[in-house]
């Protein structure tokens, strides 16, 4: 990964929440964080991630355009893991690079030198380093809410079963969230080509989102009812 200038407190075209990724680290299984980048500018603005490990992440996506104020959220995954670093230190780095581009430009048709300097752009960067959060960390704030939910509540079985719900219903909610950004994309390149399978794509998406929907609706209700 190149060395670039500055964190992220010293960009201007965007900003990133949050400014490190946190991944619950645990043998053999997967885990994600989710990045927000916001344009802050009324300039159309694509964006780049990079890492210093590729093989160890994946990043969905890894390239793309925001619009003038919008955002888009960004999910990197870590693959499972069959070592564990030494004291959970771990050295990886990831670098998200920003440039401004046309207006309505689309992220299949970025020219390749659009993240290159030498093509005399401006590019800023925010660099963001990995941080391993250890199962038995994690397991001593589940044990301090539930410690809390017996002190407010003669049920802590029905708390933990709530909390259980609205940790699946944020993660829909990231997920739909997701497909959306991803059916919007759709939508603008169907406005500047013509594509076959264009339709097709788009009622999969609808359906997805759909289903998203009322998995959501459905957890809102049984945690209303369970609270």
């Amino acid at each position: 990964m190149s060395d670039g200038g500055g964190g992220g407190g010293g960009n201007h075209l965007i900003s990133v929440h949050p400014d490190e990724l946190k991944f619950p680290f645990e043998l053999e299984k997967q885990s994600y964080c989710d990045l927000k980048v916001a344009n802050n500018t009324e300039h159309y603005v694509a964006f780049k991630v990079k890492t210093t490990s590729p093989k160890k992440y994946f990043v969905r996506p890894n390239t793309g355009v925001i619009q003038p104020w919008d955002s888009c959220l960004i999910r990197v995954t870590l693959q499972a893991q069959r070592e564990c670093p030494p004291d959970m230190y771990c050295k990886d780095k990831f670098l998200l690079q920003s440039t401004k581009v046309p207006p309505h430009s689309d992220v299949d048709e970025l020219p390749q030198d659009t993240f290159n300097k030498d093509s005399g752009r401006a590019i800023e960067e925010c660099k963001l380093k990995v941080v391993y959060i250890s199962p038995a960390s994690a397991q001593t704030n589940s044990e301090d809410q539930a410690l809390m939910g017996t002190t407010e509540s003669p049920n802590p079985n029905s708390n933990q079963a709530l909390q259980l719900l609205k940790a699946e219903r944020d993660a829909a909610v990231r997920q739909t969230q997701q497909l959306q950004q991803e059916l919007d994309m759709l939508k603008r390149r169907r406005s500047r080509k013509s594509d076959n399978g264009f339709s097709l794509t788009f009622a999969i998406f609808a359906a997805l989102i759909g289903i998203m929907v009322g998995f959501l609706m459905n957890l809102s209700l049984f945690s209303s009812s369970a609270e």
